[in-house]
């Protein structure tokens, strides 16, 4: 590959091969010097020089989002998703793209960048605020990569449109577009519809791009993320029967919803900072409190246990060593120092907070979050969780997914809040519908 002229006049070197075995499979890696101290890696699969159109990523580095796993982007999960896509086919490219941090303004410059997203401006004005180009990326040294790893036509994985743009201009065929849908998180929603709106992300030949995604409701039924300075915005969801009810008499729950409401709570799970049950609903459940049905990240898992109760092979301690989300009990002093170590082995993580009427005290436990930097949290039960919080008057957001289902007697989702006047009950308000297949799907702000 060495002394291979390039479109710009360039010469490409070939640093050195290796295979690099990952979590998706083992990719052959190619490192290609494009210019003194620009290097671009290639992960591939298969035999590329056939003349099959080749799956191909270009990536570009996002240290952020790809290694520190940032959620102010949806790089990291773009990265992972595409790794995986084309080790699923057995064929195809990921080239990660180096010098392209930021649209190509650099990692200090888009650090600086989020300074200004803090104080207003979005992702497009906070570079020209620093008078930077929106996007300085070319995608010339790409194609020049490409086709020195045998490729001439790509279908593209990709939702930016510039892209498709830049590698046919350098003369790579792009024989198709293949979206890298990703869940939107309370935090990037606003970066992700800037993208849509303003850079174009998601249209191609003025046509939206086809393929899976995470329903684009989920953000939109959390309402609006504000929250307090002591506690995280707080959002319970629940699935119940069309009788108001989260469970059979002896406590079944699986599943009361159809498969599009349980993808939408997957969706709920990857907009939040974190996601809380109650241990009942871990003894119960055996729940993971992950995001499996849509592509986007798992938030944080809180467990409120005030005495430790979660046995050690639950399901949400089975993943902690796989770079799963961070899994901490709160606790009280009425749990034991052997069995604080227990979790603590199992690599959760332990707070001991103050103990309130029904176990961990909840305004403690909700203001232990915040400082420690959740925003967002969505809270899925059990009824007596969802009962304490309203009760509490801490719940901002209410989501309920109803499934056309009559089972009679069986588990409230919300229990006695000494309610005695109909003009006493808690008032909902600004509501958002949304309908799957089979279920409906209500959210209200509560008042």
């Amino acid at each position: 590959m060495t002394g291979c002229n390039t479109v710009h006049d360039n010469l490409l070197q070939e640093a050195v091969r290796v295979v690099l075995p990952t979590q998706f499979g083992e990719f052959d890696v190619t490192a290609v010097e494009v210019r003194p101290g620009r290097v671009y890696l290639a992960l591939a699969r298969g035999d590329l020089s056939t003349d099959e159109p080749v799956l191909t990523r270009v990536h570009s580095e996002c240290l952020t989002g790809d290694a520190l796993t940032s959620l102010r982007c949806d790089c990291g999960i773009q990265l992972r998703l595409a790794l995986s896509r084309i080790a699923a086919e057995g064929r195809g490219v990921v080239l990660y793209a180096t010098g392209h941090e930021g649209r190509g303004i650099g990692l200090l410059n888009k650090l600086r960048a989020y300074v200004e997203q803090d104080e207003g401006a979005d992702t497009v004005d906070a570079n020209l605020r620093l008078g930077l180009p929106v996007d300085d990326r070319s995608y010339i040294e790409a194609a020049d990569v490409l086709r020195e790893l045998g490729v001439a036509s790509v279908r593209l994985l990709t939702n930016n449109p510039d892209k498709v743009q830049g590698l046919e201009a350098a003369g790579i065929t792009v024989e198709g577009v293949e979206p890298l849908r990703t869940a939107a998180h309370a935090r990037n929603v606003g970066y992700l519809r800037t993208k849509e709106q303003r850079l174009g992300h998601g249209d191609t030949a003025g046509e939206e791009l086809p393929g899976p995604a995470a329903p684009p409701e989920a953000v939109d039924l959390l309402g609006t993320v504000d929250p307090p300075a002591d506690r995280p915005y707080l959002v319970l969801k629940y699935a119940q029967t069309l009788d108001g009810r989260i469970a059979t008499g002896v406590g079944d729950s699986k599943w009361i919803s159809g498969e599009e409401e349980r993808a939408l709570s997957h969706a709920l799970r990857a907009a939040c900072d974190a996601i809380m049950v109650g241990v009942g609903t871990v003894l119960r459940d055996d729940c993971r409190l992950n995001v499996r049905l849509v592509p986007g990240a798992s938030p944080l898992r809180v467990v409120l246990d005030s005495t430790l109760r979660s046995p050690s092979e639950a399901l949400l301690f089975g993943d902690l060593s796989d770079g799963a989300a961070p899994t901490v009990l709160l606790t009280t002093e009425r749990s034991t120092e052997a069995d604080r170590q227990r979790v603590r082995d199992l690599g959760a993580g332990i707070r001991v907070l103050p103990e309130g009427p029904g176990g961990v005290d909840l305004k403690a436990a909700l203001k232990q979050l915040r400082d420690e930097g959740v925003r967002s949290l969505l809270v899925e039960g059990g009824a007596q969780v969802i009962t304490s919080l309203l009760s509490a008057g801490l719940v901002d957001r209410i989501i309920v997914g109803t499934a056309p289902r009559i089972i009679g007697a069986g588990t409230e989702a919300v229990g006695d809040l000494g309610v005695a006047r109909v003009t006493d009950g808690i008032v909902l308000r600004n509501r958002s519908v949304h309908l799957t297949t089979d279920d409906v799907v209500t959210a209200w702000d509560v008042t």
